[in-house]
């Protein structure tokens, strides 16, 4: 092992010095491009290890979301609470998706300073606290708050997988399996959760008292979940690059008493000022932005439904086939394998985007952020259709198999449109693409939110086919979203100022102001 005069001579390469308040200090970063300790050098076992833990907690996080619903009758007489013909029970999963579209805004950037590692186990276990919470509570109110924390850090678990993906794979061929990946859990570990809870109550206890099977939905949950803290502890280390910098150079100062700092240590910009920039940015590009708009509506809409579905499988499958709360839940498994084949028709996806770069005039060699949203087209197309095909074939006359692969198609379509959306405006974006994320996850959240609220009265008022064929024509309505950015996106990325300030790439900003300055003189 080497001494620690060697280790410091070793860290104190690729230095270089900057004045800092009238002092000179060492800038310390990689000790060159093949530096064991930053992420993107990592072996690749370990990258996948770690892709696979980080998306596991993602469903797992997602789960009680779901799951909930599984004990609505139990807990309607528990709390005496009406749950027809308005679902009041859904206002605990309202408070949920609430608390999920605001503590990242809150909490995921303050990652970017601290580490990734600790935004995941605090929050983690914020999650499993409030658990606890939901499951000895002795009123509806108490289960209403509860589930606003443990939906908010639930959600900022989730968010912090996409940004540990992009710290340790670099461009994006490397990320393309594992965004696709983080992308099939982010839709089943929701989707999930009503098999899940349906699974749970089945368990025969007493109806009343803390060995009702509702509260088993949340005892088995926290149970798994704490059981694999200390597993998560032993199997992730930090991936933020800047933060590992950070910890090697406050090492090294205490190692050699020299003024060594990283890079990331010098800037320093208050918690205050990051929360205010975490809200304000993504507000102004929710206002102000067409495309985050547009595409903030397409996302809502299908989170929505996926939320919706959690009611009204149930409503309509108990009301056709005399479905019990164990088979609605096993039909709605099918959202979840219309997520897994989304994700193996996304490395097509990614094969046609990489195919875009010779034809790239902006940035030669750089795939067209428009070719992110090849194949989201046909599967926004399928879920309009797997949308009609449910409410029309959830009749008696029809087989249940029918409206199941309705479901099925609407999960495929789900899954497609997630991805286009965080791709295109990941790639649009660029330095705003944080920004542009969360503002349209502050959307998708809250249409999870409400939505579903009006899926019994649209469903009992319209017929199960109006009520699909509505929800359908809304569908057809956004797939022109895609089609609009396939065909004038180089134009529309020309006219937007987020957009020309956003590029990492100083010469395709000027090549899009040229663009806006041509076409105003035309």
């Amino acid at each position: 092992m080497s001494s620690p005069s060697l280790q410091s001579q070793k860290g104190m390469r690729a230095r270089h010095t900057r004045i800092v308040e009238g002092k000179e200090v060492k800038i310390h970063s990689w000790d060159g491009p093949d530096d064991k300790d930053n992420p993107f050098n990592w072996s690749p076992t370990y990258k996948w290890v770690l892709t696979v833990t980080i998306c596991f907690i993602s469903i797992l996080t997602g789960l009680p979301a779901g799951s909930y619903g599984a004990g609505n009758e139990l807990m309607a007489t528990r709390f005496n609470v009406q749950n027809e013909p308005f679902p009041n029970l859904y206002w605990a999963t309202c408070s949920w998706n609430i608390g999920a579209a605001l503590f990242p805004l809150v909490f995921v950037p303050l990652t970017e300073n601290t580490g990734r590692m600790p935004g995941y186990f605090v929050a983690y276990i914020i999650f499993e606290l409030f658990m606890f919470g939901s499951a000895f509570a002795d009123n509806f109110a108490t289960l209403v708050v509860t589930r606003f924390f443990g939906g908010g850090a639930s959600s900022v678990s989730i968010n912090i997988v996409g940004g540990s993906i992009s710290d340790v794979w670099k461009g994006d061929k490397a990320r393309s399996l594992p965004m696709s990946l983080f992308g099939f859990t982010s839709v089943a570990g929701i989707a999930l959760g009503p098999f899940i809870g349906s699974a749970i109550v089945q368990i025969h206890k007493p109806p009343t008292g803390l060995e009702s099977p509702w509260r088993w939905i949340y005892y088995i949950q926290i149970i798994y979940n704490a059981a694999l803290i200390p597993v998560f502890y032993l199997i992730l280390k930090e991936t933020r690059g800047d933060v590992i910098l950070k910890s090697r150079a406050h090492k090294l100062r205490k190692q050699t008493g020299r003024p060594i700092y990283a890079e990331s240590e010098l800037v320093k910009e208050s918690v205050i000022q990051m929360l205010k920039v975490s809200f304000m940015r993504p507000t102004k590009m929710l206002l102000t932005e067409p495309v985050v708009i547009f595409f903030t509506l397409w996302i809502s809409f299908a989170w929505g439904i996926l939320f919706l579905f959690f009611s009204s499988v149930v409503q309509t499958f108990s009301a056709s086939y005399d479905f019990g709360t164990f088979q609605t839940g096993l039909i709605q498994l099918a959202i979840t394998v219309g997520a897994v084949i989304g994700t193996v028709i996304n490395p097509f996806q990614d094969w046609l985007y990489l195919r875009t770069a010779p034809k790239n005039t902006e940035r030669p060699g750089k795939p067209i952020p428009e070719g992110r949203l090849y194949t989201s087209i046909p599967g926004s197309i399928l879920f309009t259709a797997g949308l009609f095909m449910y409410g029309w074939s959830s009749t008696q006359s029809v087989h249940w198999i029918v409206p199941t692969i309705g479901v099925c198609i609407v999960g495929v379509g789900i899954y497609s449109i997630y991805m286009g959306v965080v791709n295109y405006l990941t790639d649009a974006y660029e330095k705003y693409a944080a920004s542009a994320l969360s503002a349209a996850s502050l959307g998708r959240n809250l249409f999870g939110a409400f939505l579903p609220l009006a899926s019994y009265s649209l469903f009992q008022t319209l017929g199960f086919g109006w009520a699909g064929s509505l929800l359908g024509f809304i569908g057809a309505a956004l797939t022109l979203v895609p089609i609009v950015l396939v065909f004038k996106g180089r134009e529309i990325r020309a006219r937007s100022p987020f957009m020309l300030e956003s590029t990492f790439d100083e010469a395709e900003g000027e090549e899009r102001k040229g663009s806006v300055a041509a076409d105003r003189s035309v």
